[in-house]
């Protein structure tokens, strides 16, 4: 029988009402509300740093930017903070883009900040010229006190020395640094704002800085620049350029808006509207990029895309599917306060999504051989398209040498059922491995009832797979499952740091799984489920006439529930000999049952 191709109900996708026609989102486009009658549409961005792998939290960034746009008839493009080389690598660029797509969605544009880098720095001296910037030759201490830090703790701001300095000598030293006069931080422009503001993102924020020699080639633009633009000063203006309506950020920039529109006004450039929504974090996790470079380095994890981690590449390979992470995302809906989710809320969706959505076979992690004594040795039957025979492999965990009333599975002297067998096994006696006490085969017998006669009832039913050669069953496996890589929800807070909080056992590995031959369809018509972005690597390989754009879909979209045991995908490390399936989530069992 061939698995059905699930489809997830409306109940469990993303639904763009709840997110963007009520609530905080709303309230932001009614704001500003573009109809088309003025021929302008909205127009979103999503502008990541390539200079990292994205994260679960960036999953919610996307969806909103790319969602608002959508919902709204508008554009959505993928913008590429790139103004800091330090850390830019073209890898980083790539995967960020791929991550994007395999949520699902398309960039209108692929745009850079640094192909804007001539016309900011004819900016940055308009606004020099304006005496609205100047160059400051500060060192952090001392930028700290003037803030009324450090030193300062406490006292009044105060002004740099060099605030009030001629433009002109601004404009000839803002050159100077261009030119190479100064290395790193001799020299920086600093935007000329407001001091008394009770705002800090008004104290004199830096404009253009020189990096260290080490780090001042740019991935884009080679050795063209020796001094870049920040965070604060290109943002805003790459906004104005591209024509974003609006500019949706989490709330820990809420306090930067001030300066955003300051700066737009103070150029007499278009100003976007920037409106902010609360971030998503994960607790019990490490998120940041120096932490899992630690992790990576120092092998507590293969590599950046370990399932253990929550990279989205992580995600990804551990089987959850994009479709998943969207209809996460649309739980938790969207307010202005930050969401903190622990581990096992983000694991109950995404449990609740694969229950609906991918089919099922049969696993055994840890094979106990059944002999059916009362069948011949070239029994067979098909069940479900599967083989049955004299010999089946169970879990070790489905028996017991002693049985006891509130034991429902298979001992000496019970009957169980087997999933999908028309009739139960009842076991007659075991054999043990002389040397180590195992319990390698259990015998049993075949309660097919004589004619005219009624069947027994098992009061249990357990999975199963047969050895049947000319079906080429079992499948044989290797399973990683995985746990929780901290013991705590908040590793950063362990007095050791972090790394001390590793969890030993965030890896189980099983070594002869089996599996039964349903398998081999699964995998002919994967992606499970086709939705999202692995939908449309799909339907891009299936276009008529063209060239596969896929030659196969990537191994972890080959998903399914365990029966009795978890849900599992195809790790990429999978060979023609080897098969590799990782754990994406456990079922949610009745911890109580026998």
């Amino acid at each position: 029988m061939k698995p059905k191709r699930a489809k997830a109900p409306k109940a469990t996708t993303a639904d763009p009402q709840s997110l963007f026609g009520v609530g905080v989102l709303n309230d932001v486009y009614q704001e500003q509300r573009i109809d088309g009658r003025d021929a302008r549409k909205v127009i979103t961005r999503f502008p990541p740093e390539p200079n990292g792998y994205l994260h679960i939290g960036h999953s919610k960034a996307i969806a909103i930017n790319f969602g608002f746009a959508e919902y709204h008839g508008g554009e959505c493009y993928l913008r590429f903070d790139d103004t800091n080389p330090r850390g830019e690598e073209a890898h980083y660029f790539t995967a960020i883009e791929e991550m994007v797509r395999w949520l699902g969605f398309e960039p209108k544009r692929v745009t850079y900040s640094s192909d804007n880098f001539d016309r900011l720095y004819i900016l940055a001296e308009a606004l020099i010229q304006k005496d609205r910037a100047y160059v400051c030759h500060c060192t952090k201490t001392e930028i700290m006190a003037q803030r009324g830090g450090g030193e300062g703790e406490g006292k009044p701001r105060f002004a740099c020395l060099h605030r009030d300095r001629p433009t002109a000598e601004s404009l000839a030293e803002f050159r100077a640094m261009r030119d190479g006069k100064y290395e790193s931080g001799e020299a920086a422009l600093r935007m000329k704002q407001d001091l008394d503001s009770g705002n800090p993102q008004m104290w004199d924020l830096f404009a253009y800085r020189i990096p260290d020699k080490e780090h001042r080639t740019h991935h884009r633009t080679g050795d063209k620049w020796r001094i870049y633009p920040t965070y604060d000063f290109t943002h805003c203006l790459c906004d104005s350029f591209e024509g974003i309506t609006h500019s949706l950020c989490t709330t820990e920039f809420e306090l930067s808006r001030e300066s955003y529109e300051w700066l737009c006004d103070e150029l007499g450039v278009y100003k976007p509207m920037q409106r902010e929504y609360g971030r998503l974090n994960v607790s019990g996790t490490v998120l940041s990029k120096r932490k899992i470079i630690e992790l990576v380095n120092g092998e507590y994890v293969r590599a950046w895309d370990d399932p253990r981690l929550y990279t989205l590449i992580a995600l990804r390979r551990r089987g959850i599917p994009p479709g998943a992470i969207l209809s996460f995302v649309n739980e938790l809906g969207v307010t202005k306060a930050v969401s903190n989710i622990e581990l096992k809320r983000f694991e109950t969706s995404i449990r609740r999504y694969l229950e609906l959505t991918v089919p099922r076979l049969m696993l055994v992690l840890e094979p106990l051989l059944i002999i059916i004594d009362d069948l011949e040795d070239d029994h067979l039957e098909m069940s479900h398209a599967i083989p049955f025979t004299k010999k089946v492999y169970i879990e070790r965990s489905d028996f017991r040498e002693v049985d006891s009333d509130d034991y429902f599975r298979l001992a000496p002297g019970k009957t169980v059922g087997l999933l999908k067998v028309p009739f139960p096994i009842t076991a007659t006696s075991f054999e043990k491995d002389p040397n180590t006490g195992e319990v390698v085969v259990v015998h049993a017998k075949y309660e097919k009832p004589v004619e005219g006669s009624a069947p027994k009832k098992p009061k249990s039913f357990i999975h199963w797979v047969a050895s049947s050669p000319a079906h080429q069953s079992p499948i044989k496996a290797t399973v990683r499952a995985f746990n929780p890589l901290f013991k705590s929800d908040n590793p950063a807070a362990h007095p050791d740091g972090f790394l001390a909080d590793i969890n030993p056992d965030s890896e189980q590995i099983f070594p002869n799984a089996l599996i039964e031959t349903g398998l081999e369809e699964i995998r002919r018509r994967a992606p499970w489920p086709a939705e999202a972005g692995e939908k449309m690597d799909m339907e891009t390989s299936q276009e008529s006439g063209a060239k596969p754009a896929i030659a196969e879909p990537r191994p972890e979209t080959v998903r399914f529930q365990g029966m009795r045991v978890a849900y599992f995908c195809v790790d990429r490390e999978t060979t023609k000999d080897d098969l590799i399936l990782n754990r994406i989530v456990s079922l949610k069992e009745d911890t109580g049952k026998g």
